[in-house]
């Protein structure tokens, strides 16, 4: 089966277990799709004879392949091309054995990416922008460097909310207003590929309009307008040099460090591969950091290029930079930035930080960092996140703030409470694009536990120890 880069994680709820399949499409339509289901841990979706379902490798090239409805609701039908039959539950299990269709093959696809995500139209080429002063949302971001590129997506009642990063929602009346409502609530329609569309159930979409293209409802998109790509929100930070000095392009393509104030060019998009210590930064100008001739660091590098990856390693919140040639990145005395030293020392140490987001969301292997009115230690479970404002003190070190405006506070067995009187530092590290880990106020790492329960107790950096943002 040929199957298209067009590849969506998605989760279904049955009872009280999330299913989450990835999408592999072999061949699509407007209305329908034809689609194996693949589990996160690399089996297929099978439907066997008597109706019953499995995972394990196709057998035979229609093996495992379902077609794919897309209703007019937003809701999914799964058809097995072999037997005919409906993907249905009882709420229990999942089976196979109807071939009469009704409400109960009605799948509500949910994307499985972090809440925290960015939304591009692949029409308009560009990205949303939450305008706080104006009170609307525009889609005139070129690049999403900027924290108002970024929002949050919050599922309820079957209906999705958008909040930006200043903690507004995107309402039907075409502005932003400070609380979730029923004029907050969109239904999602969502198509492999990670295309989405919003609406507000009563036959009005959400899409760019006139010239300055605010994203509001109307009736009457054209070609497709109203699709945008849903995508996780990227990283994009700052660095500073041992003087304090902001790394920044100039004339193009020069890294220097040099100015106090922070601009555009000043911010690197962070793109690391999550499975090894190896990092790219792209800059503003869309080109990468890349190594070049006499030890000089430019920024003229495209993706594939060797030049472009960096080791990186951690000195308490700090980092420093390695080039393929096995040196370290430093500045120079006329401020440019080279790759010269052999041997790191405090000039090879950058400051970073967080450069398009002023809170995170935290979702481990359990789920998200948030508070439950069950208990009172921050829970680890969770099905959506509370925000952690980060308020920097020095550079890596943050306060974690929780939404009521107390600080985290850590107890004697390595738990927390979202309602301390005083700030606490926290050391954050990067470890992936969209990866980091948090050393606490104790000492140790945090971790997600089984139990539900957040920790930090970990001296080594485990697999619970990672959280995605």
């Amino acid at each position: 089966m040929a199957c298209l880069s067009e590849v969506l994680l998605f989760s279904c709820c049955v009872g009280k277990v999330v299913l989450t399949w990835e999408i592999l499409v072999s061949n699509e339509h407007e209305t329908q799709a034809v689609v194996r289901l693949r589990s996160l841990q690399g089996l297929y979706l099978l439907c066997e004879a008597d109706g019953s379902l499995c995972y394990g490798r196709p057998r035979t090239s229609h093996h495992g392949c379902f077609l794919i409805r897309f209703h007019r609701n937003g809701q999914w039908t799964l058809q097995c091309i072999i037997s005919g039959r409906y993907l249905e539950s009882d709420g229990e299990d999942v089976f196979c054995t109807s071939r009469v269709l009704s409400a109960y093959h009605m799948w509500t696809p949910r994307p499985a990416l972090h809440v925290h995500v960015i939304l591009f139209s692949p029409l308009n080429h560009c990205y949303a922008r939450a305008d706080p002063t104006m009170g609307r949302v525009w889609v005139d971001a070129p690049i999403p460097c900027l924290e108002e590129c970024g929002f949050l997506l919050h599922f309820q009642d079957g209906c999705y909310h958008l909040e930006t990063s200043a903690h507004t929602f995107l309402s039907h009346l075409d502005r932003l207003v400070s609380q979730p409502s029923t004029q907050t609530a969109f239904h999602m329609q969502v198509r492999p590929g990670g295309l989405v569309a919003l609406s507000d159930g009563e036959g009005g979409m959400l899409y760019p309009q006139g010239t300055r293209l605010l994203l509001s409802l109307g009736s009457n998109p054209h070609g497709g307008e109203e699709w945008f790509i849903l995508q996780r929100c990227p990283t994009w930070v700052s660095l500073t040099s041992k003087a304090r000095k902001f790394l920044s392009v100039i004339y193009d393509v020069e890294v220097c460090a040099a100015s106090e104030h922070i601009s555009p060019m000043s911010l690197f998009q962070f793109e690391c591969d999550n499975e090894t210590p190896t990092l790219q930064l792209r800059s503003a100008n869309g080109c990468y950091l890349a190594q070049r001739r006499h030890r000089a660091v430019m920024a003229d590098g495209h993706p594939v290029e060797c030049e472009t990856f960096f080791r990186m390693h951690w000195n308490c919140g700090r980092i420093l930079l390695q080039s393929p040639n096995g040196r370290f990145l430093g500045i120079a005395a006329n401020g440019l930035l080279m790759a010269s030293a052999t041997v790191p020392g405090p000039n090879e140490e950058f400051g970073i930080r967080l450069a398009n987001r002023s809170f995170l969301a935290l979702r481990g292997r359990y789920g998200y960092v948030g508070t439950s009115s069950e208990h009172d230690l921050l829970q680890c479970n969770m099905d959506q996140p509370d925000c952690i404002h980060l308020l920097p003190c020095r550079q890596g070190i943050y306060h974690f703030q929780a939404q009521g405006g107390s600080f985290w506070s850590i107890t004697s067995f390595g738990t927390f409470r979202p309602w301390g009187k005083f700030a606490l530092n926290f050391c954050i590290e990067l470890q992936g694009s969209n990866l980091l880990t948090v050393l606490a106020p104790n000492g140790f790492y945090m971790r997600s536990d089984r139990s539900g329960t957040l920790l930090a107790d970990s001296e080594d950096i485990t697999k619970e120890c990672i959280w995605e943002f």
